[in-house]
């Protein structure tokens, strides 16, 4: 069962510029970990994305899932020039999270 402890909208990378990975989640530090140990989806481990380069806090799971949707939908060039506005090296954010 979701715990809605950290709703967020993320994107998770293998490299700087890497392949992207969007998704959404009711708790982003448990999801995070589970990307990390393989679990987290079939895309995710097939590329190796484990670096959470961005993310977004929603008070709702509804607006996340919509937000998730409509970053899906966006170019690839967006989503990076959304990545470089808050995290311009690509640091991975997950550390303080897990």
């Amino acid at each position: 069962m979701a715990r809605f402890d950290f709703i967020a909208v993320y994107m998770l990378t293998n490299q700087k510029r890497g392949t992207l990975y969007v998704g959404s989640t009711s708790d982003l530090p448990q999801r995070l970990a589970q990307h990390r140990s393989g679990k987290g989806s079939v895309f995710t481990g097939k590329y190796g994305l484990t670096r959470l380069i961005w993310f977004e806090r929603h008070d709702r799971m509804t607006v996340a899932r919509q937000r998730e949707r409509r970053l899906k939908e966006w170019q690839r060039l967006w989503k990076i020039e959304l990545i470089e506005a808050g995290n311009p090296d690509w640091e991975d954010l997950g550390g303080d999270l897990l």
